[in-house]
């Protein structure tokens, strides 16, 4: 049993980035794109972006009855999440919350951070107060740290890269409290009991 847990603990942390629209023109695709990219940077980490609108999720039917199993195995996989949502009307996109409501167990006591984005000056403050109480039903442990990116039109460049760096202090503070919730959980969920 004791090495079962030391091949576990010493695997790499798999942070899965999803991004949360559909829509076309979409600049949270850049948005998450930087923050894969800036996961990719960071030893021990695997991560993958994983784009809604790629997904087999069935529109007529709700909750884990819409499962889409390649999905769920990347949740129950996940060590922690990272999810980059447009702010539309002070809400987050109602895809998002459909895609996410597939799954439950496979998120219970992992950590999870927020990117919020927006044309506006609050960069998707609004929504990610309101995404909240969401994760937290989900059993998702929210981090303190969020990233917004505000005035998302003027941020990125073609290849969907930043035009400057004045957001990546941000960013790196975000995953390293990120990947210290994601190593901690992990830690909990192999070696403590809730009984």
């Amino acid at each position: 049993m004791q090495a079962v847990s030391q091949t576990h603990s010493t695997r790499p942390l798999f942070i899965p980035v999803i991004l949360g629209t559909v829509r076309v023109g979409r600049r949270s695709e850049s948005a998450a794109r930087v923050m894969t990219a800036e996961l990719e940077k960071r030893e021990g980490i695997e991560t993958e972006l994983i784009d809604i609108a790629r997904l087999e999720i069935a529109a007529d039917d709700e909750g884990e009855t819409t499962k889409d199993p390649v999905f769920a195995a990347k949740m129950k996989r996940a060590d922690a999440l990272v999810i980059v949502t447009p702010e539309y009307n002070h809400g987050y996109p109602g895809l998002l919350k459909h895609v996410l409501d597939s799954c439950l167990q496979e998120y219970i006591h992992k950590a999870v951070g927020l990117a919020g984005v927006s044309a506006g000056v609050f960069g998707g403050t609004r929504v990610i107060e309101n995404f909240l109480p969401v994760l937290r039903e989900y059993g998702l442990v929210t981090i303190f740290w969020d990233v917004n990116f505000a005035n998302a039109h003027k941020l990125f460049g073609e290849d969907h890269m930043l035009l400057n760096e004045s957001s990546l202090p941000r960013i790196d503070q975000f995953l390293k409290e990120l990947i210290w919730m994601a190593k901690t959980l992990r830690h909990g969920r192999e070696h403590i009991s809730l009984e």
